[in-house]
């Protein structure tokens, strides 16, 4: 069932985004090489702390997991797609960096990622990591009241596909809101016109994931978690929370600038 949330409930939630966006930027800001992924870590669980927020990541176990998740970011790297757990690799020159993050604040959930690359980036990485944002920035844009879910995901699905890149399969977006994982699912890609409509008061975490190689395939790596290109390409995610409204799409995670 999908909840629809009042214009109080969205600030409420726009409060928790913005704790979101602000341990992105935190992250980002101290992501350099011989950084390990655990200090990425703790940086994000710092800004959770002083916002007097907690984690919705911290502890989660999904039915394919064999574990619940150990940390406040997913830290994927290079061919690791999504849920990458944070260990002790440092990062590397060149390396292309997806981290995802949530917060949940006064009973509310955020939940956005960003992708970037560490010292010198590689141009194909560049490519895959602007094709990305722009495929979330289309999502976005299409997701209005009147239009349908189909509409978001072929949106995504048009700016991946014509820039020559892969889209896992399954894998998408969905509802958000007193839970990190709420009805409707929105997929990557799909049919303008079909789907749930959009109406005022659904709120999404819209989230394109790319892959340079051009294969929808991928795999879980050992840990149950990490999922991986079977080819071994790069990969790339980027994802916001958004308000549908009558004025049009909120981005309630917004981040400031790296």
């Amino acid at each position: 069932m999908v909840e629809l949330k009042t214009d109080t409930s969205i600030d409420a939630m726009h409060r928790a985004g913005q704790v979101v966006g602000q341990a992105l930027t935190a992250v980002r800001r101290a992501a350099d090489v011989g950084v390990t992924l655990l200090e990425l870590d703790e940086v994000a669980r710092e800004v959770l702390r002083k916002a007097g927020a907690s984690s919705p990541f911290l502890g989660y176990r999904p039915s394919f997991a064999p574990t619940p998740f150990p940390a406040v970011i997913c830290a994927s790297v290079n061919d690791a797609i999504v849920h990458g757990i944070p260990g002790r690799y440092r990062l590397r020159d060149g390396d292309l960096v997806s981290i995802d993050c949530g917060a949940e604040l006064d009973g509310w959930v955020g939940d956005s990622a960003v992708s970037f690359t560490v010292g010198r980036p590689r141009p194909a990485d560049v490519r895959l990591i602007d094709a990305t944002e722009r495929a979330l920035a289309a999502g976005i844009e299409a997701a209005v009241v009147g239009n349908r879910i189909g509409d978001i995901a072929h949106a995504i699905g048009q700016v991946c596909r014509a820039a020559g890149y892969g889209i896992p399969d399954g894998f998408g977006g969905h509802g958000i809101g007193r839970r990190m994982h709420e009805d409707p699912s929105v997929p990557n890609e799909g049919r303008p016109g079909r789907g749930l409509p959009l109406r005022h008061g659904m709120v999404l975490a819209i989230e394109p994931m790319l892959t340079a190689g051009g294969t929808d395939d991928y795999y879980a790596a050992p840990d149950g978690w990490t999922l991986c290109t079977t080819d071994g390409s790069r990969a790339a995610h980027a994802e916001h929370t958004v308000a549908i409204t009558t004025e049009g799409p909120r981005i309630l995670t917004a981040r400031q600038p790296a």
